[in-house]
């Protein structure tokens, strides 16, 4: 059994029928007909086919797709436009009007939207959970609870969610279990090692890593992906080739900007422990994270992403020091998405505020004097530098 690293390179390779080691751009919408007519209609009816018209399938994204399951250890996988078309594609190939889902109080605010607004429009009720609380799931649970979405770390307060728990839980009341790792990505994690069944992405961020494209990936069984594939053919969120590509291109080099990012991440988190103008840290990789233990039990690295609380006597003078970091930081752009080579900052409490109201932020962690980081592979000294003359100018 091959590495992670060889598999990046090599997965996949059997979608690439011509003779160039990278393979060519399919950009064409439709291909055409085999004279065989069972060879037709097999590429007419069969589920992700290459080589039929855009929407069902392209080589690229077949072989994209292909890598990927690799990674998280599932059947298949399935490319979508974009993370949240993965998301919504996923849910609904899954609930139908009658059905409850439970899921947790923090999530990325466009998923919020869709749990919130958009599934009670089709007659499905949506609980939530304290997801650092498992007797908080198991109270949620009814009778006609058809799916658990869970997120882990969480957008944007790096809360952890107990997978195994969750898994064993579903696996018992026979409740489907959706988790989004964008977050993670499958270098760090792999909840279907958990028992989870269908793992969703934003490849925008991780996967892809360099800021270049918008992308999901929804993985799971060949049953469940299926399923999805069906749904998506109706709300048509299939991802552009061009894209397809760009996403296959990013990740080549996973492995290794993951571990750079890991590595960046953690001696920034332990650097903001030790500054007096830092309020507080959140980092799943330090001691000071109250669910560190579990991520250790979950995770095989911790991510680039984390969040700081600067200090202040009153909320409106966190406010006021986070906007002057924010507007003093010359390497960390003020930028919204995460996971690229290049080094993020946003303030949540602003982004987070077209979707939730002061009572939501609070129950989701969210502070006025909050920033959320998304670290890069520049080298940590030149990060460290630029949040020291940052809090500088405070």
């Amino acid at each position: 059994m091959s590495h992670i690293e060889t598999d990046l390179i090599h997965s996949g390779k059997a979608f690439n029928e011509t003779r160039s080691v990278i393979p060519p751009i399919y950009q064409t919408a439709t291909y055409f007909a085999d004279t065989n007519p069972e060879e037709y209609l097999k590429a007419a009816t069969e589920a992700r086919h290459p080589y039929f018209y855009h929407r069902h399938g392209n080589p690229v994204s077949s072989q994209t797709a292909e890598l990927v399951a690799r990674l998280e250890g599932t059947e298949a996988a399935l490319l979508t436009a974009t993370g949240m078309a993965a998301v919504s594609t996923a849910v609904l190939s899954i609930v139908k009007a009658g059905d409850h889902v439970v899921a947790q109080r923090s999530h990325y605010s466009a998923a919020s939207v869709l749990l919130k607004e958009v599934l009670p429009q089709f007659g499905v009720e949506v609980s939530y959970f304290d997801q650092s609380d498992n007797s908080s799931l198991d109270a949620e649970i009814r009778p006609n609870t058809a799916l658990i979405y869970v997120e882990t770390p969480s957008n944007p307060n790096l809360a952890i969610t107990d997978l195994a728990y969750v898994g064993a839980l579903a696996r018992e009341k026979g409740i489907t279990t959706v988790c989004d790792n964008t977050f993670a990505s499958p270098i760090n994690q792999r909840p279907g090692d958990f028992g989870i069944d269908i793992i969703v992405h934003s490849a925008t961020k991780y996967l892809g890593g360099h800021s270049d494209l918008t992308a999901g990936v929804i993985c799971g069984t060949s049953a469940a992906v299926n399923k999805a594939w069906k749904k998506m053919l109706s709300l048509g969120g299939a991802l552009a080739p061009f894209d397809a590509w760009l996403l296959l291109r990013g990740l080549r080099t996973l492995s290794l900007r993951v571990k750079q990012i890991n590595a960046n991440a953690l001696a920034l988190a332990q650097w903001f422990e030790t500054h007096p103008l830092i309020k507080r840290v959140l980092y799943c990789g330090l001691p000071s994270h109250p669910q560190h233990e579990l991520a250790r039990r979950q995770m095989n690295g911790f991510t680039g992403m984390l969040c700081v609380e600067i200090a202040g006597k009153d909320e409106q003078e966190q406010f006021t020091r986070a906007q002057t970091v924010l507007n003093s930081l010359q390497l960390f752009a003020n930028a919204a998405s995460l996971g690229g080579v290049e080094s993020l900052v946003v303030h949540p409490a602003s982004m987070w505020g077209l979707h939730h109201s002061p009572e939501q932020k609070l129950k989701a962690g969210i502070n006025d004097g909050m920033l959320r980081i998304s670290v890069g592979i520049e080298h940590e000294e030149d990060l460290i530098g630029d949040f020291e003359q940052a809090l500088g100018r405070i």
